[in-house]
């Protein structure tokens, strides 16, 4: 007899109760997208699930089903990651006693209470829950039920609950971005002038470059840059700077040290300016940057004393004078 195929759902990738942490940041934010995430899930699997704002309080209700006028099915989360422990009785002692507190109150009933955990419990926790749920159904004439991490991804894998799982838990990939380079600015003429005593310049001139308008330009652009990292203060930005400057004295140490040996230093410029050019696309993609950024970034270098153009550049930087 021949087996007919099943068609079975691959590549879901599995559910973790940590991301509603990751996602906001915070024990609170996991908390409340937590309960978002209950609402919505028992909304997909009952009609008419509603929730309750904390105004100034939500009567001990985080979602539920019916007429508050008569009879109503309560879900309750908590969200106790990653184990639900001995620690954590007391808080659900306490929630089941303030819905049944707001119900008297406020003229309901409760017929269904739902604890929604995104854990499972221990041994000593579990045995406690099977005997205290016995006895408040018991004493209070309700059911009790229990949606731990186990029931939870039942449901969200269930047809009714795979929109709530896509939505909470399937990685999101937003759609690739065109990449925005920034802009290349020009230097005013005040600006070009007050940079001709600047070290950078002198050790270019020291080389025999005699035309420097652009080497003044690529400075400019990558002081503009290093400055605004500075003042934002992004701690991955300010990362990445540090290591573009790394990877560009990288190699001008590299090309400066071969050139030394080979006695063909009056090259130097040129095999720096061939390399940053061929390395350019593998700096940071944070930092935006164009390939006069990049050389702009060397002459930073040279013009903070960690680099330089001729074989005597530290004797230069120690006696420039800055201005």
């Amino acid at each position: 007899m021949t087996k007919q195929a099943v068609a079975v759902a691959a590549g879901v990738p599995p559910i973790s109760f940590a991301t509603h942490h990751v996602r906001t940041g915070s024990a609170g934010g996991a908390r409340d997208d937590f309960e978002t995430m209950i609402a919505e899930l028992a909304a997909a699997t009952k009609p008419g699930v509603r929730m309750i704002a904390a105004n100034p309080g939500d009567w001990g209700v985080d979602a539920f089903a019916g007429n508050l006028g008569g009879a109503i099915a309560v879900w309750q989360s908590k969200y106790f990651f990653p184990v639900t422990a001995a620690g954590h009785q007391r808080t659900i002692r306490e929630s089941f006693a303030s819905v049944l507190k707001a119900a008297e109150a406020q003229g309901h009933t409760v017929e269904i209470w739902v604890l929604c955990i995104p854990s499972s419990m221990d041994g000593p926790t579990a045995k406690w829950w099977d005997r205290w749920k016995k006895q408040q159904e018991k004493a209070h004439g309700l059911v009790i039920e229990l949606w731990d991490e186990t029931a939870l991804r039942v449901a969200l894998h269930a047809p009714e609950g795979d929109q709530v799982r896509r939505v909470y838990y399937e990685p999101f990939t937003p759609a690739p971005q065109q990449e925005q380079l920034r802009l290349v600015m020009e230097v005013e003429e005040e600006a070009a002038a007050a940079l001709d005593s600047a070290l950078f310049v002198r050790q270019m001139a020291e080389a025999g470059h005699v035309e420097l308008d652009s080497a003044k330009r690529q400075f400019f652009n990558a002081d503009l840059v290093a400055r605004e990292i500075a003042h934002k203060a992004v701690p991955t930005e300010i990362a990445a700077l540090s290591s573009a400057n790394a990877t560009l004295h990288g190699l001008w140490e590299m090309q400066f040290n071969d050139c030394a040996t080979e006695g063909t230093l009056p090259a130097l410029h040129r095999r720096v300016w061939r390399e940053v050019r061929s390395e350019h696309e593998r700096l940071p993609k944070v930092l935006r940057l164009e390939v006069v950024h990049a050389w702009g970034l060397v002459h930073r270098l040279v013009d903070n004393r960690k680099a330089g153009w001729v074989k005597h550049w530290r004797e230069i930087a120690a006696t420039h004078q800055d201005t």
